[in-house]
């Protein structure tokens, strides 16, 4: 079992001019933001929306005739799937997809639109996997691993071949672990071409399983994530034995990070991201002092979110900025009395977005009322003006 910089080499004559070389830039804004200096790589516009293209085409144009008429099979929670339908229909080959419960619509719309038949069954990817495997039995169907396989590994090796062949300065790449197949295949190349490069790896707490593969631990995961892409209970015994010797450590990173990575994305580089492809810059933000003034490749890994979620992201991140706050005021049911605390929000430069009255709490009085008022501010220090200028005013703010 092995992949090599010559596979990978071949795995990229093979999908040449059939999978978008896409872009590496040097993005100002976040490097300046961060302290490091940042590359990205742009693998959310690929067709399909995400750098599982390079590994499904490589592994379909290896099936024997026979085996591309019986058709595929695979698990997958949305890119993989996207992946192997449209390159299979493009080939003439049928595919066959299970998708675990709760995977994102615009990822199973996606799939179905390229013409794969979406079977959805199982509360996680690992049940998914069974039925699949059931269904490669039942049909005599070829089974391709999201990550598990040498032909994929090889093929997401692409991405870390054009990686340093477009920025040969990086100090380092930082690559979302889900399976492994991508930091495997990534890292041989990487490390083939410039063996000094630092290879770091990208997890969420929730679903730690090469971290916890690394330690001799049985991975603790469970529990819903924004990182759908890279929420994988145990990750292949392929991509492991291939990179854990190459990858230098590995960041595991909560949900707030993820989020905030989506929400600086689109604010700042104006780019959409998914939840795990936002995983890179995740792990640079939560620990800026690791890479301060290191010259890192960012893999933007993809970009298929759902529109509320990412609406949801981007509200919730100005929350967490004080951008969008409520104060909650305790004050007398009475005519006038909203206007005027509009007048002291809106004499401030403060946006009011909604209004929520509450008359029935049992700890405001018979003859008042409890006003939730939501407020777009320019910041927390702009904030914190308003809710000042509320209590000189006398009114009680419970939460602010």
């Amino acid at each position: 079992m092995t992949v090599t910089l010559d596979d990978i080499r071949e795995a990229q004559k093979r999908i040449a001019g059939q999978v978008d070389r896409t872009p590496v830039r040097h993005s100002r804004r976040l490097s300046e933001l961060t302290g490091a200096e940042i590359w990205i790589k742009f693998d959310n516009l690929h067709f399909t929306g995400s750098f599982k293209e390079r590994g499904a085409l490589n592994r379909l144009l290896q099936l024997t005739p026979d085996e591309m008429k019986r058709g595929v099979v695979a698990a997958s929670a949305g890119n993989h799937a996207q992946a192997l339908a449209y390159h299979g229909g493009r080939l003439g080959v049928p595919v066959t997809i299970v998708m675990p419960e709760g995977t994102p619509f615009v990822k199973v719309d996606g799939t179905r639109a390229h013409g794969a038949n979406v079977v959805i069954h199982g509360l996680d990817f690992s049940a998914s996997t069974e039925e699949a495997k059931r269904l490669q039995v039942e049909h005599g169907y070829v089974f391709v691993s999201a990550f598990d396989d040498e032909g994929i590994v090889a093929g997401q090796g692409v991405c870390g071949l054009e990686f340093i062949e477009d920025a040969p300065e990086l100090d380092a790449l930082i690559i979302p672990i889900g399976g492994g197949g991508l930091i495997a295949g990534s890292a041989i190349a990487a490390k083939a071409i410039k063996p000094d490069i630092r290879i770091f790896g990208v997890e969420a707490a929730r679903y730690p399983s090469f971290t916890a593969r690394r330690r001799g631990e049985p991975a603790k995961c469970s529990g819903q994530t924004i990182a759908e892409g890279i929420a994988i209970k145990a990750v292949g015994e392929i991509p492991f034995a291939l990179a854990d010797s190459l990858i230098d450590e590995i960041f595991v990173c909560e949900e707030a990070d993820f989020e905030k990575g989506v929400a600086l994305l689109a604010t700042l580089e104006k780019t959409v991201a998914e939840g795990a492809g936002a995983g890179g810059l995740a792990a640079i933000l939560a620990n800026p002092e690791r890479f301060k003034g290191m010259k890192v490749g960012v893999e933007l890994t993809g970009g298929n979110i759902d529109a509320r979620m990412l609406a949801v992201v981007l509200n919730r991140e100005m929350v967490r900025e004080k951008r969008l706050i409520v104060y909650r005021i305790l004050g007398d049911d009475r005519p006038g009395m909203l206007s005027a605390m509009a007048a002291v929000i809106g004499g401030l430069g403060g946006n009011i977005i909604d209004v929520v009255h509450n008359r029935l709490a049992l700890d405001v009085p018979a003859k008042g009322a409890e006003f939730d008022i939501m407020v777009e501010t320019r910041d927390a220090r702009h904030a914190e003006e308003i809710g000042e200028a509320l209590k000189e005013r006398g009114y009680e703010l419970r939460m602010g």
